[in-house]
């Protein structure tokens, strides 16, 4: 059994705080930073792993150590983070997982996203009264915007596929954590201590977990979950089954229905039906790379190489890391991506749009002659041969998502990107795990102008999803680079400029996590607090940008394999860390 509660808590950054809660809601960041300290590479020679908490981080290195495969580290990892990072993703949520099979020399993406109720309606998050849809801070908190959850049954997928070491052994080190206690962090204890998600102290039981005797978790106090130790152990030992059917699936469709605040509509039958899926990945080359990420229903893969794509013939190699004129070529970029991700993008099972017809050299020639020397304000939607209706909608993407990133001794990678959605979920806790609230990033409204949105709820659909796990490959077919990050839809920017870092500037892999972060949705571009960047405000605001100056709370997680050699970088901004048979 791993010794993991004597990691203290001076292996943790210092937290981070919270954006001003009077910006609009798309710009409120519940973990951003206020400052941070710079991480150096961490090296390997054997494996790799990069997780977002320590204690997550050792247990993937234990399983590593002891033989277990890429995708044996992940299970692993993700147990841990339900208990020592509830607010950002777990079991009760979903991921999207990549894993590279270096033996078969084959890539296989799995599609955890959640998926709707099978008795939810267009009109699920829309006012009785007005016909409306409901305030965002409505619609994220109680049964109503809980999806079927589906990280687990992607984990087990994957194991059956690729695991080497026992199912149960893998939760071994999340139930002794449970069972025995884990050091507080100082960020989940401001994130309670903010109260952005007010379904924290609205809902009885989670109320109870997070404020025991009525205050607020501590930072460096010591937390248990025996709930969650006990159903771990049922999962361990009845694998994936305990969560799908039973008293689990009960316990969340009874809880869901009976919210104090928005009841759903999920059943136990939903759960008992929930299917992982395997799906193509969408891959585009750049310069000699191979660059590789989800497809549909993340709207990430697709958009981060647009980017990429749209920028390739400015040869942004050319200019110095960060240069202004490099990121204001990149900004005008990622405002043509996201023009096409709000129309085009959804479920794939719900559509037949065809998104290899986003990435066609044709097309992508015809958006970059778009790319001028001053921004060009709110992009459109283009003209692939996609017929479809060009409305935007009004889905929330929130920051409160998790990656990591592995390499295990055989050579075989996972990119793993899980979400619960916004912090703390919907707030709604069944045996000691968080359920999502992730069917907020189905569009609110049904239709706009009249027209259908490609992104509206129906049932048994999976909401779009910005995450981008990354897989990069040499052109001898190696692996060169495996990335991904949280931070609700700009996740796309993050993990976009940092590859560019990586690939064009030919940053070490932590330096370019160390960069200061610049995003722009199609809205304004936001330039990082406290950073060079916002000392460049006034330079972007004469080229026509309308500019913000906030903090940005990428947690970006990567492996940059060079010669044989791995090496690790975790975001500043964040308590992850990177360890290798290496790390002490």
């Amino acid at each position: 059994m791993l010794r993991l509660t004597a990691l203290f808590i001076t292996t943790l950054m210092p937290f981070i705080a919270l954006s001003a809660p009077n910006l609009p809601r798309e710009d409120r960041e519940p973990e951003a930073k206020t400052g941070f300290e710079q991480k150096t590479t961490v090296s390997g020679n054997k494996y790799m792993v990069v997780a977002a908490n320590p204690y997550a981080a050792k247990a993937g290195q234990a399983i590593l150590a002891k033989g277990g495969s890429a995708i044996d580290a992940a299970v692993a990892i993700q147990a841990v983070l339900t208990l020592v990072e509830p607010q950002s993703s777990g079991i009760g949520g979903g991921a999207f997982l990549m894993h590279f099979d270096k033996a078969k020399n084959q890539l296989i993406t799995y599609d955890g996203r959640e998926t709707a109720p099978s008795a939810a309606t267009s009109s699920l998050f829309l006012d009785a009264k007005t016909g409306q849809a409901v305030p965002w801070i409505k619609a994220v908190v109680g049964g109503r915007s809980v999806g079927v959850p589906g990280v687990v049954a992607a984990m087990n997928k994957a194991h059956q596929q690729h695991g080497i070491l026992s199912w149960a052994e893998l939760f071994e080190p999340a139930i002794q954590l449970s069972q025995q206690g884990f050091i507080v962090s100082p960020r989940l204890e401001k994130l309670l201590s903010k109260k952005f998600n007010p379904g924290v102290h609205q809902i009885a039981g989670t109320k109870d977990y997070f404020f025991p005797n009525g205050e607020a978790l501590k930072a460096g106090s010591l937390k248990k979950n025996p709930q969650l130790a006990a159903f771990y152990q049922r999962l361990a030992k009845e694998g994936a089954k305990a969560f799908y059917h039973g008293d689990n699936a009960e316990k969340i469709a009874h809880t869901v229905q009976n919210s104090a605040i928005a009841p759903g509509v999920l059943t136990v039958s939903d759960i008992n039906q929930y299917q992982a899926k395997t799906r193509e990945a969408v891959c585009a080359p750049y310069h000699q790379y191979k660059i590789c990420s989800m497809g549909p229903p993340s709207s990430g893969g697709v958009a981060v190489l647009q980017i990429l794509k749209l920028l390739e013939h400015k040869n942004i190699g050319q200019y110095q890391p960060n240069a202004k004129e490099a990121l204001h070529y990149f900004t005008q970029a990622s405002r043509l991506a996201f023009a096409d991700r709000d129309v085009f993008l959804a479920d794939p099972d719900f559509n037949s749009i065809d998104v290899t017809q986003l990435l066609t050299p044709e097309y992508l020639n015809t958006r970059s002659k778009l790319i001028k020397e001053r921004d060009m304000g709110l992009a459109v939607a283009g003209d692939p041969a996609i017929k479809l209706a060009k409305v935007t909608d009004d889905a929330y993407e929130l920051p409160s998502t998790s990656h990591f990133s592995i390499v295990d001794a055989q050579g075989n990678a996972v990119s793993m990107t899980t979400s619960i959605e916004m912090a703390f979920g919907s707030t709604l806790m069944v045996n000691g795990y968080l359920l999502n609230n992730q069917l907020t990033d189905f569009a609110l409204s049904p239709e706009k102008n009249g027209q259908p949105l490609i992104n509206r709820v129906e049932p048994n659909k999976r909401p779009r999803s910005s995450m981008s796990p990354v897989i990069v490959f040499n052109q001898d077919g190696s692996l060169r680079l495996i990335i991904g990050s949280p931070g609700g839809s700009r996740i796309i920017n993050y993990v976009a400029h940092t590859m560019i870092a990586v690939l064009d500037w030919q940053l070490p892999v932590q330096e370019a996590i160390n960069l200061a972060k610049i995003t722009n949705r199609n809205k304004v571009t936001t330039l990082e607090k406290d950073t060079e960047l916002a000392e460049l405000s006034e330079w972007f605001s004469e080229k026509g940008h309308t500019v913000r100056v906030a903090d940005l709370n990428s947690g970006l997680h990567a492996i940059e394999l060079i010669d044989g050699q791995l090496l690790g970088g975790a975001d500043p901004r964040r308590e992850g860390v990177a360890l290798s048979e290496m790390s002490h």
